[in-house]
């Protein structure tokens, strides 16, 4: 623990960061998988942002110049999405890097290795694509990990300091950091691994976030926003299907009147 590490911390908001999401309406720009399309379009529908699914190259590049945060999403990199992405990230300095299933398969794993020298804002993923992605394991199972939170600490930190940016690791529990603070986010439900597009969502409402607060804010408010959705959406639910539904409620009403979720981090920081 550092001087320059709990007197921020102690003043991380989720709910000031959800609360001036919804007063912007940032305009956010989604380079992402052919499955999650539509429930990412509808997550940050949920928040408050406005999704623009422009991943033409040609288009890629102005569009990232004028949207209030870009996501990267490598879930499914056509030929097509790969020149995008390279020329999005060369025209915003507010992006985030999921690096989907990293490590295991070579087209998507190079990719990520040329994308990280433009230096992503924040970069999400699971603790397996987090430990590939800084060159420290093989990957998952597909884009399931294999691998616990606090397996990827290191891995984290070295990535976060390398980048200059901020590394979510998502999981059981939600690790964050920027290089030097680290963050833990406990809570959530399971249920929110069994329909397509949770992590994948997640990293759309940082780089909506991106658009109204700093890195470290922006990955923690949508972490903690993902928790206490997940659990209020699995308390009203019977299974992944209406849970599906219900989470997108839950988004809404969290993001309308967020002020538990200070508490969220608040607790986070005393069980660091």
């Amino acid at each position: 623990m550092n001087a320059r590490t709990e007197p921020h911390l102690s003043a991380l908001s989720p709910a000031a960061a959800l609360t001036a999401l919804r007063e912007a309406s940032p305009l956010v720009q989604c380079i992402t998988n052919a499955v999650v399309t539509n429930f990412t379009a509808n997550a940050l529908l949920a928040v408050g942002a406005a999704p623009a699914m422009c991943d033409i190259p040609g288009e890629a590049g102005l569009f990232a110049g004028v949207a209030d945060g870009v996501l990267v999403n490598l879930g499914t990199p056509t030929a097509e999405q790969r020149d995008a992405a390279r020329e999005a990230v060369r025209h915003t300095s507010r992006w985030v890097l999921d690096p989907v299933a990293v490590g295991v398969l070579p087209v998507r794993t190079a990719l990520a290795a040329e994308l990280i020298d433009h230096r992503p804002t924040i970069i999400r993923g699971n603790a397996s694509e987090i430990l590939a992605l800084a060159g420290a394991g093989a990957g998952g199972r597909g884009v399931d990990a294999t691998d616990g939170t606090d397996a990827a600490a290191g891995a984290a930190r070295s990535l976060a300091l390398r980048t200059g940016g901020v590394v979510a690791v998502s999981g059981p529990v939600d690790l964050v950091t920027d290089g030097e603070r680290v963050v833990r986010i406990h809570g959530g439900d399971a249920l929110l691994t069994r329909v397509t597009g949770g992590g994948c969502s997640l990293g759309a409402v940082m780089a909506a976030l991106l658009g109204v607060c700093a890195p470290l804010e922006a990955a923690v408010a949508a972490s903690a926003l993902y928790a206490v959705a997940s659990e209020r959406a699995a308390a009203r639910s019977e299974g992944p299907g209406s849970f599906a539904v219900a989470f997108l409620d839950a988004l809404d009403a969290v993001v309308a009147a967020p002020a538990d979720l200070d508490a969220r981090v608040a607790d986070a920081l005393a069980a660091r």
